[in-house]
């Protein structure tokens, strides 16, 4: 309310100063030798002043907005043809013409933002136009306008210096004119005419060397078109991400997979254990859960006879917040009939290695951590070349803890031994002190943290996997694996439980953990379990998150950096309601 406020009274006074502007404007226009004109056409090639008050700024641009509608003109034009985007321009032209010359094309029209403008004396002005992600400089010269053939110089000149005063860093424009290199080499658009598309009426950013020109998290993330305009390695964050999703799409295309889609509200949050998020079918008076899993409906179309079937979608689960987690995430899942936990290691060493490759131009990447207080920077190389390393769960933290862990895991003995782990190596965890969330502790503590290069930690206890079909081999575990990579979880697969009997002998235990306090622990879903007494087949699943992969391809440790509009804590509400978030 208080920024409608604001934005009323500055529209109100910028209405009242509009005539004043546009008179302003032709005075300026008539009499170039005004200091101002004077010193901005004398300036040499040096970037444009602004006024460095922002609200100034609006207050200005607004004005002069609002002169040309009061005068009968348009400030947003409907239409401006194009003969082609930016990037394309660069490409056509970039080898083609020589420095000092000229294309033989003429009336070429470009479209972009204007991101700098600079003077480069009397009747010449250069200004950088960005779009779609390529940038080409603009040479605007009076003499080169036709529309002012007939005019002396001076008239000439002044009808420039009144073009190129409403054209302002941040204003969408549109350039038509000759392709051309400047005698330096730079490839530059000489324009015969120019014309606003729609004015910017805040004042944009300005990068130092070295530095992006917009470093405030706080306004990156919420203002996330202002961090795209002005910061390209956020648009490079963005583009990598979809190809890592049309890479994923394409790799299970080509191995025959139905890409499907499934329920975004569920009667009963199924396939995971986590918080979920309750909203209300006013229709049905009911509540609802957003899902915090599609997996309990894709095996159900394996039931049906779809044997290869993916989804690409968001989760939702009302849990922290942190550098990782968001309460809205996307995944990809997939199920598999007729292969099993040991196929989908090899699936997926195939996938992720042939991705990486694929965009990063080798098997290996580097990260460049934030140093923290008193370090100096540091370099990590992640290794994706296959075979993955491989840590059998319950064996490979015996050895860390250098100690045997009591069986059966179910037992009350189990679970006092693993309490008694904890806090012998300071390893908090947070009650209900379930024999599942103290392993996972103990395990994030001595098995996650040694996983910089892509690590497999395999063979979960059944009771920490309530979906997951029994190992073969070693009893009381489950054939199930987690893939690690720079220290964090980056895919979940199982060999599928298809047995109705057992699962719902899981679920009543999930039950009673959730009875215990555990608000992460599944839901009896009786839709399901009927669904497997009409015979799930030996199926293997998979799940993935694309934003911690995209965090990895992108050198990047916040979550925020790779999620175009990230959950953050209204505007003026205390921190201390918001534990985790901006």
């Amino acid at each position: 309310k208080n920024e409608q406020k604001r934005r009323a009274k500055q529209e109100a006074a910028a209405k009242a100063k509009a005539e004043k502007a546009a008179a302003k404007a032709a005075a300026d226009a008539a009499e170039p030798s005004k200091p101002k004109a004077a010193a901005a056409a004398a300036a040499g090639d040096e970037e444009e002043e602004e006024e460095e008050d922002a609200g100034k700024y609006f207050e200005s641009r607004l004005a002069y907005v609002n002169g040309i509608k009061a005068a009968g003109g348009n400030a947003y034009p409907h239409k401006f043809h194009t003969s082609m985007q930016i990037p394309t321009y660069v490409a056509k032209y970039a080898e083609a013409v020589a420095p000092g010359a000229f294309a033989e094309e003429t009336g070429v029209a470009l479209a972009g933002r204007v991101l700098s403008k600079r003077s480069g004396g009397r009747g010449l002005v250069f200004l950088d136009l960005v779009g779609e992600g390529a940038k080409v400089q603009v040479f605007a010269d009076a003499s080169k306008f036709p529309e002012w053939e007939g005019l002396d110089k001076e008239a000439r000149n002044a009808k420039f210096i009144a073009l190129m005063t409403t054209l302002k860093r941040g204003d969408v424009i549109g350039v038509t004119g000759t392709p051309g290199k400047t005698r330096r080499g730079e490839l530059s658009l000489f324009p015969s005419s120019m014309l606003l598309l729609t004015p910017c009426l805040h004042m944009l950013p300005k990068s130092a060397p070295g530095r992006p020109a917009l470093v405030d998290k706080e306004i990156r993330y919420r203002q996330r078109y202002l961090d795209l305009m002005v910061n390209p390695a956020t648009r490079h964050n963005f583009i990598t991400r979809t190809k890592i999703v049309n890479f994923v799409r394409r790799f299970l295309d080509m191995h025959g997979f139905l890409e499907v889609e499934t329920p975004m509200m569920n009667a009963i949050p199924g396939g995971a254990t986590a918080r979920p998020f309750i909203t209300k079918h006013n229709e049905l008076n009911l509540d609802m859960y957003m899902r915090i899993a599609p997996e309990l409906y894709l095996k159900m179309l394996i039931v049906g006879g779809l044997d290869r079937v993916y989804e690409i979608g968001r989760l939702f689960r009302n849990e922290g917040m942190d550098l990782t987690h968001n309460p809205e995430f996307t995944t990809c899942e997939f199920y598999w009939a007729y292969q099993d936990y040991n196929d989908l290691i090899k699936f997926t060493e195939e996938m992720l290695s042939q991705m990486v490759l694929n965009i990063c131009g080798s098997y290996k990447i580097k990260l460049h951590p934030e140093p923290k207080d008193g370090q100096e920077p540091k370099v990590l190389e992640i290794d994706f070349t296959p075979p993955f390393a491989r840590i059998s769960m319950i064996s490979g933290l015996e050895d860390k803890l250098g100690e045997k862990m009591p069986m059966p895991l179910e037992g009350d003995e189990a679970n006092a031994w693993l309490l008694q782990q904890c806090k012998k190596h300071n390893v908090e965890c947070k009650p209900p002190h379930t024999t599942a969330r103290l392993l996972d502790k103990l395990v994030g503590e001595f098995l996650e943290s040694q996983c910089l290069n892509p690590t497999f930690i395999c063979d979960h206890p059944k009771i920490m996997s309530p979906l997951a079909k029994d190992h073969r081999d070693l009893p009381g575990l489950t054939e199930r694996f987690e893939l690690f990579a720079n220290y964090h979880e980056m895919c979940n697969a199982y060999t599928e439980l298809n047995d109705p009997v057992e699962q719902r002998a899981r679920f009543a235990s999930q039950a009673k953990d959730k009875a215990a306090g555990d608000d992460e622990a599944m839901f009896v879903d009786e839709g399901f379990v009927t669904a497997l007494e009409y015979g799930l087949p030996p199926t293997a699943g998979w799940g993935m998150g694309i934003d911690r992969l995209t965090m990895l391809l992108t050198d990047n440790e916040s979550i925020k950096e790779v999620l175009l509009f990230p959950a953050m804590r209204p505007v003026g509400m205390p921190a201390d309601q918001s534990v985790g978030c901006l």
